[in-house]
């Protein structure tokens, strides 16, 4: 009841869309979305990830098409990532240096065709290693320094292919100073840094593990160098670190089941912030959309939605073409 003893009435400006639309404290829209995208070597490829539903692998001559789906939709960023071969990966993840990777060959065909899309590179060893890990291994070990070097040749070759923003997701302590330095250096100082500043050690990653091959190359974990889920503080000092020397945009993953993270950094700092609605994530809800035990567009906006409230100002996620779509059709 209120001063005059009458019912407060909530649901008044609930009561048609129009209302809703008009008092929504948030909204979504294609800008919010980073759309991230598998390649692999061959032609005229478009291969289905079995554990991730409506998520494909594609060769390099079919990702500018797809690529162009997204940019009619104004989604105007992707995310690429590699399937390397097994013949290609060795301990000390050497093809990521190579100019002509595949990563790189796919930005520069993507650039050129669309000169004004942010294309944000993954810069990290993972999918070139025979070993699995994000750096490089001695006798069980990540080495952090020794992986920093080559971090930061990794993403020279990527600025150079036209990567506009590379996104380091290894978590070595350390690596965007290097990075930062590295690329300015070379004449790069237009090349944003997306940091993968709190990633935890996660069982959410494994479709996209079978998604980048690496999955029976893994030895051990990653707990060593990323973050143990218990933890909340130490995310605001890793990002603090990251700012520090130089990062842009920082990036919380996983996602949704780490929101209090979001909305604490974005209050705290005040920065560029995203979340990566993993491949785990996406999977459980396709299989219960698959199974008719919920809606799949209902629960995508919905959890979609989720990172905007938490302070998100955009989210790498598999539904980015789907979300982009309902949305046209909806408005």
């Amino acid at each position: 009841m209120n001063k005059l003893d009458l019912p407060i009435r909530m649901r008044r400006n609930r009561s048609n869309h129009n209302i809703r639309r008009l008092v929504a404290e948030n909204v979504l829209t294609s800008a919010d979305f980073i759309w991230p995208l598998f390649v692999l070597e061959g032609n005229n490829i478009v291969q289905p990830i079995d554990s991730m539903p409506g998520v494909n692998r594609y060769s390099l001559d079919r990702i500018v098409d797809v690529v162009g789906e997204a940019v009619a939709l104004g989604v105007p960023a992707i995310a690429l990532f590699p399937y390397t071969t097994p013949d290609k990966r060795t301990s000390d993840g050497f093809e990521a240096l190579n100019p002509e990777n595949l990563m790189n060959r796919a930005t520069r065909l993507i650039r050129a065709a669309y000169p004004d899309l942010v294309i944000m590179c993954d810069v990290a060893l993972d999918p070139y290693t025979d070993h699995g890990h994000d750096g490089l291994l001695r006798d069980g070990v990540i080495l952090n320094d020794e992986t920093i070097d080559v971090l930061v040749k990794q993403a020279l070759t990527q600025a150079e292919a036209g990567c506009d923003t590379v996104a380091p997701s290894d978590m070595m302590d350390g690596r965007i100073g290097a990075i930062r330095e590295g690329l300015d250096s070379a004449g790069h100082e237009d090349v944003r840094i997306m940091a993968y500043s709190a990633k935890y050690a996660s069982a959410f990653y494994g479709p996209f593990r079978d998604a980048v091959g690496s999955t029976s190359a893994l030895k051990g974990d990653k707990r060593t160098y990323q973050m143990d889920f218990a933890n909340g503080k130490e995310a605001v000092r890793e990002v603090a670190l990251d700012i520090e020397e130089g990062a842009d945009m920082i990036m919380v993953k996983p996602g949704m089941p780490y929101l209090d993270i979001v909305k604490e950094l974005k209050d705290t700092f005040q920065m560029p912030t995203f979340a990566y609605q993993v491949s785990g994530e996406y999977s459980m809800m396709m299989a219960a959309a698959q199974n008719g035990w919920l809606d799949k567009d209902k629960v995508m906006m919905e959890s979609l939605m989720s990172f905007k409230r938490a302070g998100c100002d955009g989210v790498l996620t598999y539904f980015a073409l789907e979300a982009a779509k309902f949305l046209k059709e909806n408005s």
